[in-house]
Order: structure tokens, then C-alpha cells, then sequence
């Protein structure tokens, strides 16, 4: 394990800017709207490869497929309509929601319990979900009530029917963006496409090299609300790259900050001191998923975990006016300290 302390930092992936080099290969890119947020794909085209506008059609097909099943703000997603079933109900649903329910419910056992995706109630009486009103500090009563609808131990699959013993609510989003970019990943492979880095809602994954030989690289940006700068940046081939933090979705009540990351164990936000986590992983629906997952264990016992799994994750910690940050064995193997910029 590493530790540096620095001035104040955050980990967020982005997108580095590409070199305009022009070789019989080229980068193309597009993008667009997406869950809320944007999307981005840079891909080398070689002699014959597909034009951008017809991979943007494929792309964007691929994105509402998952927003039509997968969204909790739309009325008509198969998710909604899940979540307003009533207790002790089993509806067919597909295979790709089943495919994030299995990854969910492994990430909940291996964690004892610290990534949940039934929280919706209490997202929603928290003041950050879908059906939420305004954000506020529940009562305990309130909290009592919410908790008792949710569980991942109430949620079970039948075969390619998804069941619920309670009147839970499922929430896919925090893992739904990195299945997406694997998924996109996926079939650019299938279209000969070997080099491309993809960007869904700041979930990334790339593999390749550019025609100048060049690696994609992305950054690590440090936590500054008023404009952009590059803490770390690294080189990319195969992996992909998810953060989670506290430091643009929360409230303030009474002088106490509230994030958005609630730990499922107490119903609550976390009140820890950890605030954000990047991981590194083959599979982008899984980094997806552990961000979150060490984000709700915090600094001590989330890097203790990451360290005893082997995951690739870089730790940033508020400490005072500043930030220390630290990495485990397995991000600094997977990436050279000579990145550091």
C-alpha cells in the first residue's frame, strides 16, 4: 500500500484529450444525451471500418434498450414496472436484468451486506432518488418504515423471473452504467473495432492504441468544483475505470453534510471521511459496483478490503483542510508510478 498527502483531491475519471494524428488509421468519435448525463466513444477506423454515424445508431440502440429496461425515471422501464408490483410477486423479466441482479447480489455477499440494490425507499425518503420530494433528515420512524422494504435477501431470481418477498424497490443505477460501457465495449469488438475508448455518465473503458501508437489515457481529476485539473493520469488498455464520491450529490442540514452514498446497514448516509474511490477492473460493471461498495466501507476497512481481493483502487481521504490519498498494491502494479503526473 501507498500513501501521499497532497493538497485537496477527488478521484474522477475523464476522458484525456486526443493527439490529431493521421496515419492510414484515424480516431473517429460521437456522443450524445444519456441517463441523465452524456456519453462519449472515440474508436480508431482502419481501411473499410465502420463510419461513426452507423455505430452511433448501433450505440444509441443499445443505450435505450438499457433505459427502456433498467431506468427508475421512466413510468413505462421493465424496472418500474417491477417495482410497482405487489409483495410476493414474480414477473419475467430480461436477461440483462438478471445478469446486474446476479452481479448485486454476489457484490452483497462478499461485503456482508454493504452494497444493496433494494435501497430505492430510502433513496427516495433521503431526498435522492427518483420519487424524492425534498432533501431532509427522515425521522426515525420514517426510517424504520423505509428500511422495511428494503434487503437484498428479499429479492430472488426464478429461472428468467425476477421475484420480491417484500414491496421493495430495485435501483440498478449503481451498477447499470458500467454494464452499459462493457456492453458497448462488447459489440465494438464484434464490428473489428480493436482500439476505443468509451465513456458512459464518466464510466470508462479502453483497450488499444491509437494510430500513433499512443495509449488512451484518462485522468484522475483533483475535487475543485470550479474548474478541471489532472491529479494522475492513467494509461488504459482493457480495463475500465469507475469512481464514486460524496462531493456533488449531498445536502447540508444543521451544519452536517448528508451524501447521496447511503450505507445499506444503517439506512443512512456515510459518515466517514473517505471521499471517493476509483477502481480499476476487466469488467467495468464490476468497478461499477466496488466504487460504490468501498465508498460505504470507508477509508480503514474499505481499503483493507480492496487490499485482501486484490482490487486495483486509489483512495482519496479528507484529512483536516487537505486530502491524503492511497492506493493498494494492485493499482500500483497495474499502473506505474512513473504516470503520476
Amino acid at each position: 500500500m501507498r500513501s501521499v498527502v497532497l493538497r485537496p483531491v477527488i478521484a474522477v475519471a475523464l476522458a484525456a484529450a486526443l493527439t490529431g494524428c493521421w496515419f492510414s488509421e484515424r480516431v473517429e468519435e460521437f456522443g450524445g444525451p444519456t441517463m441523465g448525463s452524456s456519453y462519449s466513444i472515440k474508436y480508431v477506423r482502419g481501411s473499410g471500418g465502420p463510419d461513426p454515424q452507423t455505430l452511433q445508431r448501433e450505440t444509441e440502440a443499445i443505450l435505450a434498450e438499457v433505459d427502456q429496461q433498467m431506468s427508475t425515471y421512466r413510468d413505462d422501464s421493465v424496472l418500474s414496472i417491477f417495482n410497482r408490483a405487489p409483495a410476493g410477486s414474480c414477473m419475467p423479466v430480461p436477461a440483462p436484468m438478471l445478469v446486474l441482479v446476479r452481479a448485486g447480489e454476489e457484490l452483497a455477499a462478499a461485503s456482508e451486506g454493504a452494497f444493496d440494490l433494494t435501497l430505492e425507499p430510502l433513496l427516495n425518503l433521503w431526498g435522492f432518488g427518483p420519487q424524492a420530494r425534498v432533501e431532509r433528515v427522515p425521522s426515525a420512524e420514517q426510517l424504520a418504515e423505509a428500511r422495511r422494504h428494503t434487503g437484498h435477501q428479499h429479492l430472488r431470481i426464478e429461472g428468467q423471473h425476477l421475484c420480491k418477498d417484500v414491496n421493495l424497490q430495485v435501483d440498478l443505477n449503481s451498477i447499470a452504467a458500467g454494464y452499459t460501457v462493457d456492453r458497448i465495449a462488447a459489440h465494438l469488438g464484434e464490428r473489428g473495432i480493436g482500439s476505443y475508448l468509451v465513456d458512459v455518465t464518466g464510466e470508462l473503458k479502453a483497450a488499444g492504441r491509437k494510430p500513433d501508437g499512443q495509449p488512451w489515457r484518462i485522468a484522475i481529476e483533483a475535487p475543485r468544483d470550479d474548474q478541471r485539473v489532472a491529479q494522475r493520469v492513467l494509461e488504459l488498455d482493457g480495463y475500465g475505470i469507475s469512481t464514486s464520491g460524496d462531493y456533488r450529490n449531498y445536502f447540508e442540514e444543521a451544519g452536517i453534510r448528508y451524501s447521496h452514498t447511503l450505507d445499506p446497514r444503517t439506512g443512512a448516509p456515510i459518515r466517514h471521511k473517505l471521499a471517493s474511490v476509483t477502481v480499476a477492473d476487466r469488467s467495468t460493471l464490476r468497478a461499477d459496483g466496488l466504487s460504490t461498495l468501498l465508498m460505504v466501507l470507508g477509508p480503514e476497512r474499505g481499503l483493507a478490503y480492496a487490499e485482501q481481493a486484490g482490487i486495483a483502487a486509489f483512495f482519496v481521504t479528507r484529512d483536516g483542510e487537505g486530502f491524503v490519498t492511497q492506493t493498494t498494491a494492485a493499482f500500483e502494479q497495474l499502473f506505474a508510478a512513473g504516470e503520476e503526473q
